[in-house]
């Protein structure tokens, strides 16, 4: 497909791809299927002209076949392609193989464009657990594989971010698993998006739908369950996309199969459940302990037992599922009451012939006792007032009153009819009723924004499909009317829109081979007439649809079947009956038989008219049916039917589950009203045929106001579901054990009728994904953001087609993928979901780098904050340690005691009014908030009032629009007929007046012959002049009549001879006009396979047009990335170069420090010296006792000088160790970062060789392939010249720029692989140059040494500074020693020389001698801790 990803293929994929188009395989289409052969290659005119040889790949075999007979075969590599979009060749064998090659492999769903196919297996497949669910859930289309719930994901996707209404829709054949696949929709609709509380659960709507196959399923010919009524799931969706409440509508319910159906089909399941699963109370209640033996309605119970058992098994299933649906015990028990007594009125019967009466009265009034009233008001609601009944509904139009004659014998509706309409008329409510409490479980008050619909019906209806030798029913024409117009809506959709959209845009697609017209056979159905609204009974020329028929005969007196159908066949019918191409309608073999061609004259259905007048006629026991169980004396009938009866839950007898309170329930239910209330409903909807059409036209309606998902259902064969004898034979190809078989021919008509193949060539060379230019900028803005930057955020588009432009132009998309309108840009298949991957991960980014920022934000928020507490720690700290210092105090004790009283009074001032003030909120918000909820029942009732008069207002100006039409068109008929009176008048006038003037010229006439004759007897001798005269002319007239007569004798035989040849030639000319016709539709068919031909090749050409502009993007993403390597190499390179440069400089500065710590050292030698010779001479001191004070305080000086001197020395020590602890960290520092840099450096190195021999490996292979592209590409062109040459004269314009588009391609390829050779060979030059310029290990191992002197260096420093301390240490307490020995010795003399009293103060003064002796030491100390 366009836009898919381009995969790099291995070379036994080349290599088979090769030998694939070297061998030309083709399909041979024939009646049985298709064969896969290979195209023979011959000698020009060997063969005749059209004609090719082919061999057969499973036996091979050759033959010379038309060119009309083969197609072309797909690759290997595409029989079970998950779109069949995305087929190389497409045509409908491919088609059909591919689907084949699925199915047998148990892939049961594939992808068709936008719209999904999927085969009903023969077996349930394990593919629908809740594991796969979730693998589905949150995909994208384009990412998840072909599923039943992608196509869910991604109706339920459109529906959260378009906030549309969307609708799914299921096509396809009786038993080809409609209701299954809706089953699973609903299941992975309601475990995925889930519901506000879990109300609605998987649990919960698979109870829903064994009630619905219970009381709406039956089993057929065709499906062992299959469905007898077409139904509509509403979802709604709140704002958070969840599930807030659903609904289900019903319609065109197979009513009558209760009493009467086709032979060997059974009645609706639930009889046959009750039968076999009620327990002993329920069938003493019901009258169940002794059956009927027989029955007029055919409902026995099953006779085989195991039939039985499975039936007990599903009674006691469906108990369960209303149980969770909360259906009391009372109204289950009123649902089984009114089914017993169904079951007794057909034990009861009905006479034959005399009064109509019950045939077995024990039977009735068991039936009536279950339906709470007496034999009597049963009997008369059946059978009395037919007459008056049936002449009302025959008077609807006018009719004159003929007694009840309605039929096509003139006689009354029998007895049984009577029964049979009771019965068909209690079910009809009763399975409405079973539909009001569904949706009464399923119903929700919650606002909800927008809804889902799934739309099922029963499939297409053909009895000779199932082998079953009878006509179709009324009822299978109404659900194949139905499958028709929804198919009509898919090729509306499909074909109709696009093409106008395309038109609209100025957009030039070519698409002469689709067929854009719809299915006529829904024209021959329910086509109304302009006349419509005129109450007349003539019989107008004006074509009309069978509906409308139906109920013109019904109501027309002496009106029947053959009637209807032979003005049917006058309208619709060919002037050739076996001539299937030239209508759609076809006479049967019997007066009562016709066959309509559905899907497009792919599926021919005889339909069996005999007795379908009734189904047009009104029986009062079908409406007392209604009123009869409204008024029954059992509380629980009444009580339900009562309440149903007051609310609108049915339009017209004909749409049931219209309940619910929500909005989107409401729009749907005035809808469905305004369908039945406007234009020819208004008048018709009382019409029990025109129902038919209306019902259908307001489902229609419904799903057109919403965005569409088609899924196909096929069936597999005749005897897919519940079909009985051995299984057809599978044609086509050579048989396969490993592949479940397929009826070929029913797959070939199910897919032409479906007209998929023409949707999948729209697809794909049209532009099926589009968006407004605002919609598309903004959502795609930001892929661009340079442009944002450019114009600034602030930017105000004045031309957003312009604005769209550079927007696609800055993305580098190809041009042929995308067009611009006229308000829309247009994209081919792929393109915008490639984008959207491209704008998720783009959000991605930002939002990850938005989430940083907020972290680092919320970081440094939080660091000032435990500052901020950090600081407040200290305070209170701080507060504390002085509160412990003055807490003894008295003054604070006072103070701490007095302030509180102080404070009290103001205090309790402030409670009282902050009290006071909050009671008189709590007031307000009480008051506001009981306001609130007034406010909003009042706004509830209002806005509910609102849709109630909006819908009754909808309803009246229907009703007054349809009442003006039909007043119009009753005036204008009026008016004609009176203008025709006029003309007829004085028509009769003139021809009166012209009457007496010929009266009086004839009367003259013979007055004067009568004279004559007078004169001719007076006169006799001129008489015998005048005789003569009158005889000579009478010869005279008589000889001119010869004449003439023989001249017209003459012209007659020569018109004669010319109409012979103009009939010989008309005939000549006939046959000539059916041959051309016949050359003409060959050569349009071959037309269509050469321009399909051709257009696939557009498109494989398109495809790698688009692949040669990938590799240019990459080609220059890797031109960028190697410019930019080549810029970080060199700026590592500056970088190298400066580190060396700083490590000069360290190295300068560490020798100057070495050569400071040496002189130092010898300092510190210089003043031990010092200290020595003190010592001694302190030595000297202690042993001369005698010396005096002057010579001690001589030496305490000297001693100080020397303690400043060591202090000074310590200090200028202490600033070297810290000048030299910073050297060491920047020597540190600059290690730790160049060890990094080489790190960096050696990895980047590492990755950009890997990198670049990636890059030269992936390019070889491109090369490779593009090679072997360009061989392909040249074969393909060959053998494309090849069959141009041969074509007509009409293609040689398409011929040759197709050749000239593929002579510039070839050299537009040439040329790119040039370029990509000739940038491959700078880059190898390039990555040559980095590597030569990469650090040698010799400079490498020359910073290692550097590295290692200057550690060795920085160790020996320290090494000397710590035996620097120890040695300052061991003087500093020799220091105290001799300090402390002074001191004493002074102490003693001061004790001596003062008295005792003054010992303390004699302490204190020398403690301060003490501190200032000590005081050094202490310093030096602190600064070792510190």
């Amino acid at each position: 497909m366009i836009g898919q990803s381009v995969k790099v293929k291995t070379e036994e994929q080349i290599a088979a791809e090769q030998a694939w188009y070297g061998s030309e395989k083709v399909w041979l289409v024939h009646k049985d299927g298709f064969t896969l052969a290979t195209v023979v290659k011959t000698e020009d005119g060997s063969l005749p002209e059209g004609k090719v040889k082919i061999k057969l790949e499973h036996d091979g075999t050759l033959l010379d076949v038309d060119e009309d007979d083969i197609e072309k075969a797909n690759p290997p590599s595409y029989d079970r392609s998950e779109d069949l979009a995305s087929l190389l060749y497409l045509n409908e064998s491919s088609v059909m193989h591919c689907l084949r090659q699925r199915y047998g492999g148990n892939l049961i769903h594939t992808y068709a464009g936008t719209n999904m196919v999927v085969i009903n297996p023969l077996s349930t497949p394990s593919m629908y657990s809740e594991k796969v669910m979730h693998m589905f859930k949150g995909c994208r289309r384009d990412d998840s594989a072909p599923h039943i719930y992608s196509v869910a994901q991604s109706a339920y996707r459109n529906l959260l971010t378009t906030r549309q209404d969307q609708s799914i829709v299921l096509l396809g054949k009786s038993g080809s698993g409609k209701t299954t696949n809706c089953q699973h929709l609903l299941q992975y609709l309601v475990s995925i998006a889930g519901s506000t509380g879990k109300i609605f659960s998987a649990e919960k709507w698979q109870a829903v739908y064994t009630i619905l196959e219970a009381f709406g399923n039956s089993s057929t010919s065709m499906n062992t369950n299959a469905s007898h009524f077409s139904h509509v799931v509403s979802l709604d969706f709140d704002q958070a996309g969840q599930v807030a409440s659903a609904s289900i509508q019903t319609m065109l319910l197979e009513k009558l199969r209760v009493s009467r159906r086709p032979e060997g089909e059974s009645t609706f399941n639930i009889f046959y459940y009750m039968l076999a699963g009620a327990d002993t109370s329920l069938r003493t209640e019901l009258h169940f302990n002794h059956l009927a033996e027989n029955s007029v309605f055919g409902i026995i119970p099953q006779s085989k037992p195991e039939d039985k058992q499975r039936a007990s098994q599903q009674f006691t299933k469906l108990q369960a599922a209303m149980k969770v649906l909360g259906i009391s015990g009372d109204e289950q028990k009123a649902l089984w009451l009114i089914l017993g007594a169904i079951y007794h009125l057909g034990a009861a019967g009905a006479t034959k012939a005399g009064r109509r009466q019950f045939a077995r009265h024990e039977w009735a009034q068991k039936a009536a006792y279950l339906l709470g009233c007496t034999l009597e008001e049963l009997s008369s609601s059946i059978f009395k007032h037919q007459a008056k009944g049936l002449q009302h509904s025959t008077s609807f139009r006018g009719a004159p009153d003929e007694g009840g004659q309605g039929d096509s014998s003139g006689s009354k509706v029998t007895a049984l009819e009577c029964l049979e309409a009771m019965a068909s008329g209690l079910y009809s409510e009763l399975f409405t009723l079973v539909i009001s409490l569904i949706n009464r479980a399923l119903k929700s008050s919650q606002h909800s924004l927008c809804s889902l619909l799934i739309v099922d019906t029963p499939g297409f209806q053909n009895p000779r499909l199932a082998q079953q030798q009878r006509g179709a029913t009324f009822e299978e024409l109404c659900h194949n009317y139905t499958q028709e117009r929804l198919q009509t809506l898919f090729h509306e959709r499909t074909f109709v829109q696009e093409l106008e959209r395309y038109k609209e845009e100025n957009i030039e697609l070519a698409l002469d081979d689709i067929e854009c017209s719809t299915s006529r056979s829904v024209a021959a159905i329910d086509q109304a007439s302009s006349q419509a609204l005129v109450r007349t009974l003539a019989r107008k020329d004006e074509a009309r649809g069978l509906l409308w028929l139906m109920e013109e005969e019904a109501v027309q007196p002496g009106g029947s079947e053959e009637t209807m159908l032979e003005r049917l066949f006058s309208y619709y019918g060919s002037a050739q009956g076996e001539n299937k191409g030239a209508s759609l309608l076809l006479r049967g073999e019997k007066p009562h038989l016709f066959l309509l061609g559905h899907s497009h004259g792919t599926n021919w259905v005889e339909y069996n008219a005999q007795g379908w007048l009734s189904h047009a006629k009104h029986n009062p026991a079908a409406q007392n049916a209604a009123t009869l169980l409204q008024d029954s004396q059992k509380k629980n009938i009444s009580g339900l039917f009562m309440g149903r009866a007051s609310g609108a839950t049915v339009l017209s007898g004909s749409i049931a589950g219209l309940e619910g309170s929500s909005q989107l329930a409401l729009r749907r239910a005035t809808s469905m009203r305004k369908t039945f209330t406007t234009g020819v409903a208004a008048v018709k909807k009382k019409s029990l045929c025109i129902q038919v059409k209306l019902q259908v036209d307001a489902l229609i309606d419904m799903v057109r106001r919403s965005r569409v998902h088609f899924v196909h259902c096929l069936l597999p064969k005749a005897e897919a579901v519940g079909g009985g004898g051995e299984p057809r034979v599978t044609h086509g190809e050579s048989p396969d054990s490993g592949l479940m078989t397929l009826d070929v021919g029913l797959l070939r008509a199910q897919l032409r009728g479906s007209k998929l193949l023409d949707a999948l060539r729209i697809y794909r060379q049209g532009y099926p994904d589009h968006m407004v230019f605002s919609e598309f900028r903004r959502r795609f803005d930001v892929l661009a953001p340079h442009l944002t930057k450019r114009h600034g955020r602030n930017y105000i588009v004045t031309d957003e087609k312009r604005a769209v432009q550079e927007l696609l132009e800055s993305l580098e998309l190809e041009k042929s993928s995308y067009h611009m309108g006229l308000s829309r840009v247009f994209f081919r298949a792929g393109i915008l979901s490639k984008l959207e991957e491209q704008r998720d991960v783009k959000t991605r980014r930002n939002i990850s780098l938005f989430q940083a920022a907020c972290r680092g934000y919320l970081a440094r928020q939080a660091f000032k904050k435990r500052k901020i507490q950090y600081l407040a720690i200290r305070c209170v700290q701080k507060n504390i340690k002085k509160n412990r210092g003055v807490k003894f105090w008295p003054w604070w004790k006072l103070f701490t005691t007095v302030r509180p009283l102080i404070e009290v009074q103001l205090t309790e001032e402030q409670i009282r009014g902050k009290d006071e003030e909050i009671q008189q909120l709590k007031q307000k918000l009480e008051k506001v908030e009981k306001e609130r909820n007034e406010l909003r029942l009042n706004s509830d009732r209002l806005e509910s009032r609102i849709t109630e008069l909006s819908s009754e207002l909808a309803d009246e100006r229907n009703t007054g629009e349809s009442a003006s039409q039909l007043l119009e068109t009753e005036t204008s008929e009026r008016l004609r007929l009176e203008r025709d009176t006029k003309d007829l008048q004085t028509k009769f006038d003139s021809m009166t007046k012209q009457m007496e003037s010929m009266e009086m010229e004839v009367m003259e006439a013979r007055l004067i012959r009568a004279s004559e004759l007078n004169g001719e007897m007076d006169d006799d001798d001129t008489g015998g002049e005048w005789r003569l005269k009158y005889e000579r002319a009478i010869r005279e007239i008589e000889f001119t009549k010869k004449r003439l007569q023989q001249e017209f004798d003459d012209k007659l035989e020569v018109e004669q001879q010319n109409k012979r040849q103009l009939e010989r030639r008309i005939s000549d000319m006939q046959a000539d006009n059916e041959e051309s016709q016949r050359n003409v539709q060959q050569l349009k068919k071959k037309t269509q396979r050469l321009t399909a031909e051709l257009q696939d090749t557009k498109l494989h050409l398109e495809g790698q047009q688009s692949r040669n502009h990938d590799l240019e993007k990459k080609q220059r993403k890797f031109d960028s990335e190697l410019s930019g390597a080549q810029e970080e190499v060199q700026r590592e390179k500056t970088l190298r170069e400066k580190l060396a440069r700083e490590k000069d400089l360290l190295a300068g500065d560490a020798f100057s420090l070495r050569q400071q710590l040496e002189d130092k050292d010898l300092e510190v030698c210089a003043v031990n010296l010092k200290l020595d010779q003190l010592e001694a001479e302190l030595q000297d001191l202690n042993s001369q006792e005698s010396k005096d004070e002057a010579s001690l305080s001589k030496v305490k000086k000297q001693l100080r000088d020397l303690e400043a001197k060591v202090k000074d020395q310590e200090e200028e020590l202490d600033e070297q160790a810290g000048s030299i602890q910073m050297l060491e960290q920047a020597k540190l520092r600059l290690e730790m970062e160049m060890e990094r840099l080489r790190q960096t450096h050696s990895k980047d190195i590492e990755s950009k060789d890997d990198e670049v021999e990636e890059i030269r490996q992936s390019c070889n292979k491109k090369l490779k392939q593009m090679e072997v592209q360009l061989e392909e590409e040249y074969d393909e062109k060959q053998k494309v010249l090849k069959e141009k040459r041969e074509l007509e004269s009409k293609l040689l314009s398409a011929k040759d720029k197709v050749r000239s588009g593929d002579i510039e391609t070839e050299k537009r390829l040439r040329k790119d692989l040039k370029r990509t050779k000739a940038l491959l060979a700078d880059a190898q030059i390039m990555l040559d140059h980095i590597k030569n310029n990469a650090p040698s290990k010799r400079e490498i191992a020359q910073l290692k040494n550097q590295l290692e002197e200057s550690e060795f260096t920085c160790a020996s420093a320290v090494k000397a500074r710590k035996s620097m301390e120890v040695e300052i240490e061991d003087l500093h307490v020799q220091m105290e020693d001799i300090s402390k020995m002074k001191q004493a010795e002074g102490g003693s003399r001061y004790v001596k020389a003062a008295p005792s009293a003054g010992d303390k103060g004699l302490e204190d003064t020398s403690v301060p001698s003490q501190l200032i002796l000590l005081l050094p030491l202490f310093l030096i100390f602190w600064e070792r801790m510190r």
